[in-house]
């Protein structure tokens, strides 16, 4: 078959190139030099907020719209994949950001847009996404927070369990019942929150694996009051709009994984070409070769899918909620992988916190479990699949 010359490999645009260099140069000079200090100290750092914020690259998905940089699904996925290559806890202050947004972006009326949207695009505040619980992880329709109307107020009560930055985020989007008895079928609905409503608390920060410099915490409702200007879409309608959040957002953590990755792979090749034994550079042996071979090969594949998933969410596909589940447990699996078997490269020097693989590890273990775990990513692929026969 002749070949085309005009045909043009798949692969990002020239704009999301030099957007990666630029995240790439900040990253490099403003995060690196303090990822292992943010990990021991377990410190928010907020000023790799201030850099981030400075350069638009907190919140580039919110559009100009509404004040924002107006970056695509992709751009977005290249910005937390630059910072989490570095820093996976200072990558979550985009991916969050997006996370708690897209409620407003896919539901929220233009009055709520307005009120919170340029506020995130102009680094008034963070914003994070409320919809686990105690006793609802992966079962989220078993939550049990509630929103009782009160006139034109809503009054909450319960508590959410597992929310990344908490504390430190200025707005939260929350979902509530407020149909007990239809649940998942029009019974919960998504209210915005501010850190300052009375009876609004947290619970202490967690103790964690890793990602250690995002804090995670509860959430308390105790008869917090909101007016229902904070109503996030229809109610009832909670529910579908999360799990939609949730079909964009994945394919961010797929992103966040792969730089992950993409961090620990440099550090293991730089090393092997560095460390002698036997005489000779270790990276000479064909065992070291086949292993970063590997690495490399499951790497790209996760990159290349994560970009699928990243267009696919764009134009708002038909069959992003599998590809969006695929790119997410595809990633993190290849990063656990991957970045486990960066930590054997090194050796004993990749156990010890010398050097950073070990953290790459203990970072990418999040990866297949927050937003859903692996095993329930394969049980939304194989409904998507069945649905074709």
């Amino acid at each position: 078959m002749a070949g085309n010359k005009d045909f043009d490999l798949y692969r990002p645009a020239e704009i999301h190139d030099e957007l990666r260099a630029a995240v790439r140069e900040l990253a490099e000079a403003k995060i690196a030099p303090r990822a292992a200090e943010i990990d021991e100290s377990h410190e928010f750092p907020l000023d790799v907020l201030a850099a981030l914020t400075a350069s638009d690259f907190h919140a580039i998905h919110i559009s100009e719209q509404y004040g924002g940089a107006g970056g695509d699904a992709l751009t977005a996925c290249i910005v937390i994949e630059e910072v989490a290559r570095v820093c996976a806890s200072s990558s979550l202050i985009p991916a969050v950001n997006k996370l708690g947004t897209m409620p407003l972006i896919l539901g929220g009326s233009e009055e709520v847009k307005r009120a919170y949207l340029p506020k995130v695009a102009a680094g008034e505040g963070m914003f994070s996404y409320a919809l686990s619980e105690p006793e609802a992880g992966s079962d989220a329709g078993g939550m049990r927070t509630t929103a009782a109307r009160d006139g034109d107020d809503w009054v909450l009560n319960g508590a959410k369990r597992w929310i990344t930055n908490a504390g430190v985020s200025e707005y939260y989007t929350v979902m509530a019942l407020t149909d007990p008895d239809k649940r998942t079928r029009g019974g919960i609905t998504a209210f915005v929150v501010e850190k300052g409503d009375e009876g609004f608390t947290f619970g202490a920060p967690e103790r964690k694996l890793g990602i250690k410099g995002s804090p995670t915490r509860e959430l308390y409702f105790d008869n917090v009051r909101i007016p229902d200007s904070r109503r996030v879409g229809e109610v009832g309608e909670g529910f579908a709009i999360a799990m939609r959040t949730l079909d964009h957002t994945r394919v961010t953590i797929g992103a966040q994984a792969v730089g992950i990755a993409q961090g620990a792979l440099d550090a293991a090749a730089s090393y092997a070409k560095e460390r002698q034994q036997f005489g000779k550079a270790i990276a000479e042996f064909q065992g070291i070769q086949f292993m970063l071979a590997d690495m490399a090969m499951k790497l790209e594949a996760a990159r290349q899918l994560v970009y699928v998933a990243a267009a696919k969410s764009e134009r708002e596909d038909a069959d992003l909620t599998f590809f969006g589940a695929a790119a997410k447990a595809f990633a993190s699996d290849a990063a656990m992988e991957i970045t486990t078997d960066a930590v054997q490269v090194l050796g004993g020097y990749g156990y010890v916190q010398d050097y950073p693989v070990e953290r790459f590890m203990r970072d990418a273990k999040i990866t297949q479990i927050y937003e859903g775990t692996n095993q329930v990513q394969r049980i939304v692929m194989a409904r998507k699949l069945l649905e074709q026969y």
